[in-house]
């Protein structure tokens, strides 16, 4: 059964955006056409490959069932499914979110 919480990776600029209630994604959501999603399991590499240097990240938790058949589950990075979204964000649809920490592994924490 797929997961029911996703993970999206914030910018300060994404954050102001969803501040705004026009979050259609970042300019690679934007490009590929749906907005990029991490599973629990999928996320430190997410943030290693795409976020590497980048400061004032903030996690967000995806409440995926909210969103429907806009959610599809596509393969992705090393044949792995990945959600993705086909709709905008809103806040009413984040679970929880936090500035990026990591444990001493490196791993982040995940907000909730």
């Amino acid at each position: 059964m797929p997961e029911t919480i996703a993970y999206k990776i914030l910018t300060p600029a994404d954050v102001a955006a969803l501040d705004a209630g026009v979050f259609e994604g970042a300019p690679v959501d934007i490009a590929d056409g749906y907005i990029h999603l991490s599973t629990a399991a999928q996320l430190a590499e997410t943030l290693d490959k795409h976020f590497a240097g980048r400061d004032n990240l903030v996690i967000a938790a995806i409440d995926l069932p909210a969103f429907g058949p806009a959610v599809k589950w596509e393969v992705s990075r090393g044949g792995a499914l990945f959600p993705h979204l086909y709709a905008k964000l809103t806040w009413d649809k984040v679970l929880a979110h936090a500035p990026l920490l990591r444990n001493a592994d490196g791993s982040p924490i995940l907000p909730g």
